[in-house]
């Protein structure tokens, strides 16, 4: 039988080369986000691949909605197999530029959205004892970076509610599966989205992936729930190791080039459009597509897909690799430290 998948902020982006993954194994595949342009074409491309598409318009901030849209689901195709909350928003702006309630709205759909998601998920899946929640996490919910406070907290949250659930489940011996599944930097339309106080356009820092990495990363968490974490990219478990090693070098290197990292060279639209409490998409028609504009930046594969798939043989040399890039890392920083 087909599996039911629901996917949080399925419209553009990772949610979006997910769809298209589970679609192309005949999966029934719940699409959930506010904008209407950006479902009806991510419906689209998931036909097109062999799936069947629900379309749910869903504010994942609202717990009523979400409920709503995982009784839809079930509704239409049954049981719900895998849960995947991605949807998300962000503010890039020093945190003393960032209002209270523009916060307050980050925090209710990056974080609560996830919550929110989980919550309607395990309603439906404790009392059949199996399902399958997968959390997109971000290196940055492990390593903070400058003018992302609302989303990094919102991360470092998802982080610290995951484990937490995790450790409820077995104690209660559920055959409910959570998993977190942490990401690079990926080229995604959020950075043409996303509301900016910035005087250069948002950019991810590189190294950059496509999202079809994140996809295919995602698809195999799903599949393979009972790691409770997975890595996606070289950064990442960089990022994180050197944050284990050198904390506090890495927060003057940060504090020295993450402002400029997070921008190119080009000043921002003063028209750009922000999704922050409407769908981009909902304002202007536009499809916005899996991909954003730094295609040419970007990388469409990576080594820890590899790991994940085939962890025996290739785990060895690519934590050592990652471990020599966290030395690396921390002899950089301290010769641009000054020590």
């Amino acid at each position: 039988m087909s599996q039911t998948v629901v996917i949080t902020g399925a419209s553009a982006g990772i949610g979006r080369a997910t769809a298209r993954l589970f679609a192309e194994r005949g999966a029934n595949v719940v699409l959930l986000a506010r904008g209407t342009t950006g479902l009806d074409a991510t419906a689209a491309d998931v036909e097109v691949r062999g799936g069947r598409a629900l379309t749910v318009p869903t504010d994942v901030a609202d717990h009523a909605q979400v409920e709503s849209a995982a009784q839809a689901a079930e509704e239409a195709f049954g049981p719900i197999d895998i849960w995947v909350n991605n949807g998300f928003v962000s503010v890039f702006a020093p945190f003393t530029e960032i209002e209270p309630d523009e916060y307050r709205r980050v925090t209710d759909v990056t974080y609560r959205g996830f919550v929110h998601g989980t919550r309607a998920a395990l309603r439906r899946m404790l009392p059949r004892d199996r399902g399958t929640i997968v959390q997109v996490g971000s290196a940055l919910g492990e390593r903070s970076v400058p003018l992302q406070s609302a989303y990094c907290g919102a991360k470092h949250a998802i982080n610290g509610f995951t484990s937490a659930l995790r450790t409820e489940l077995l104690h209660q011996g559920s055959g409910v599966n959570v998993t977190l599944v942490k990401m690079p930097a990926v080229n995604t339309p959020q950075f043409s989205w996303v509301l900016s106080r910035l005087p250069g356009h948002p950019q991810p820092v590189a190294p950059i992936y496509q999202p079809e990495v994140a996809a295919r990363a995602l698809v195999h968490a799903a599949d393979h729930p009972r790691r409770k974490q997975y890595a996606v990219g070289a950064s990442t478990m960089a990022t994180v190791l050197a944050n284990k090693l050198a904390p506090a070098l890495l927060d003057r290197y940060l504090a020295r080039t993450g402002f400029d990292s997070q921008q190119t060279g080009e000043s921002a639209p003063a028209d750009r459009p922000s999704n922050l409490w409407e769908p981009a998409d909902g304002k202007d028609g536009h499809d916005y597509g899996t991909h954003g504009i730094f295609d040419e930046h970007s990388a469409a594969r990576s080594p820890l897909t590899t790991l994940a798939r085939h962890p025996a043989p290739v785990a060895g040399g690519l934590l050592g690799a990652a471990l020599g890039a966290a030395v690396l890392t921390r002899t950089a920083l301290r010769r641009r430290g000054g020590r």
